[in-house]
């Protein structure tokens, strides 16, 4: 993940930012949020696995930490980003004992977390740094341990719209599932499940029940792939 300090001049806006473009949806960021980390706790679940610590790779802000050890539930939980105004930012309004923000840089793999979850982050990376990236997450993975990466659908209109309308994605390169996929396969990660969420808008809100079946579908604005670092 070797971008530059982009998204330094949005971090006092970055809220308001992403507001104005998913306000097309009818809902805010932490709607979207909340929905990631529950679906993820509800997939981590189904497969038995209770992760009691993560790194939250690209974590802007920091506002999906406080979710993730409360959701999952997680007793300590790491989070990283490029940009130093923003982990100043989430260290003065997120900071507490159970959370740590650190620069990219001063990020040292272990290769004892249970978790990393990362949201939105791949399309900021030039393709070329990717796999650089995906080599740092999985280093900071136990043998065993999960990787939840979210990414914007590119084959949803709506996604593509509010991208277009999104200050701090006019650079972006969508990953398609497929591609997402084969990037993690050869990072070496054993692919678990691919779901995709937020199909409907808020006035379509009734039909919200219809999501978990449709899940499965490449239908919903964002998309999940949870995959698993092999065993020693």
């Amino acid at each position: 993940m070797n971008q530059t300090t982009a998204f330094d001049p949005y971090a006092e806006t970055y809220d308001a930012a992403c507001a104005e473009a998913l306000s097309v949806s009818g809902e805010d960021r932490a709607y979207f949020a909340q929905g990631r980390v529950r679906w993820l706790a509800r997939c981590l679940s189904e497969s038995d696995e209770l992760p009691r610590t993560a790194l939250d790779f690209g974590c802007g802000p920091g506002s999906t930490v406080p979710i993730l050890i409360r959701e999952i539930p997680l007793k300590r939980c790491t989070a990283v980003d490029t940009s130093a105004r923003l982990i100043d930012l989430a260290r003065k309004t997120h900071g507490w004992a159970a959370t740590q923000f650190l620069l990219v840089s001063e990020f040292r793999p272990a290769g004892s977390l249970d978790l990393v979850y990362c949201n939105g982050v791949f399309h900021h990376i030039p393709p070329k740094e990717r796999a650089a990236s995906l080599e740092l997450i999985h280093g900071a993975l136990r043998p065993g341990g999960i990787f939840a990466l979210w990414e914007n659908n590119p084959w949803n209109l709506g996604t593509r719209y509010v991208m277009s309308n999104c200050a701090f994605d006019k650079d972006a390169v969508t990953i398609a599932p497929p591609e997402a996929k084969r990037l993690l396969r050869a990072a070496g990660f054993e692919i678990l499940r691919t779901d995709f969420l937020f199909i409907f808008p808020r006035f379509l809100r009734p039909l919200r029940t219809l999501e978990r079946p449709l899940s499965r579908l490449p239908f919903g604005a964002q998309y999940q792939v949870l995959c698993r670092k092999a065993a020693a």
